[in-house]
């Protein structure tokens, strides 16, 4: 959804208080102090965010922010206008889980012992897709992506035995009904088109001029 879009927007997974969780996109340019903007636009509504994530995108010199939120559908409409109001923000996108295709990388460190001596947690790691980053004599690295859901049901399951560290990423997110933002910018240019570029008639004629 664009904070434009006027079609009926879908009720399910929402909470008890019609929340559900949203990934805003923002297309913008990467100027210091945008982000921290973004951030207090957030805090001022006090809204927390659970991710966020910046990255350059498809287009040259334009970055592009992942930002994950639980809310209901008019607050994340109103947040999606006013961060649209920032200069360097080109356009903001909203959507719910359904509408986008998203992955988190996990990051997961258990003992080398463990993982030599029991088989169980050799065969945990291939049923989650894990795949060693780093094998050390102390401790092995493995990673995993997918959903929140998946990487946190690998957490509990490497519990018992020797989870040294976890951490995971923000999400990485793709509209799934979009043709590219650079589609949008071919749209904005065909509405407002650039002014025309007016040679000056005096530029090869400055000795002529400007002489007394």
């Amino acid at each position: 959804m664009s904070t434009q879009d006027t079609l009926k927007h879908k009720l399910d997974h929402t909470d008890a208080d019609g929340k559900q969780e949203y990934t805003i996109t923002v297309y913008a340019e990467n100027r210091i102090g945008l982000l921290n903007r973004i951030a207090i636009i957030f805090s001022k509504r006090k809204i927390n965010i659970e991710s966020l994530n910046t990255s350059p995108s498809e287009i040259d010199g334009i970055h592009r922010f992942n930002i994950v939120i639980t809310e209901g559908y008019e607050v994340v409409r109103k947040l999606a206008r006013q961060i649209e109001k920032q200069i360097e923000v080109l356009k903001v996108y909203f959507n719910t889980n359904d509408e986008i295709i998203w992955q988190e990388l996990a990051l997961y460190k258990v003992s080398t012992d463990e993982i030599a001596e029991k088989v169980t947690v050799e065969r945990l790691l291939r049923q989650y897709g894990a795949s060693a980053v780093v094998i050390r004599k102390d401790y092995t690295v493995f990673a995993v992506t997918g959903h929140r859901e998946e990487t946190d049901a690998l957490v509990k399951a490497l519990e018992p035995y020797e989870l040294i560290e976890f951490v995971r990423s923000a999400r990485v997110a793709i509209i799934k009904d979009s043709a590219g933002f650079h589609e949008k910018l071919k749209e904005f240019e065909a509405i407002e088109p650039g002014e025309e570029l007016i040679e000056n008639e005096f530029l090869d004629k400055g000795e002529k001029i400007f002489t007394m």
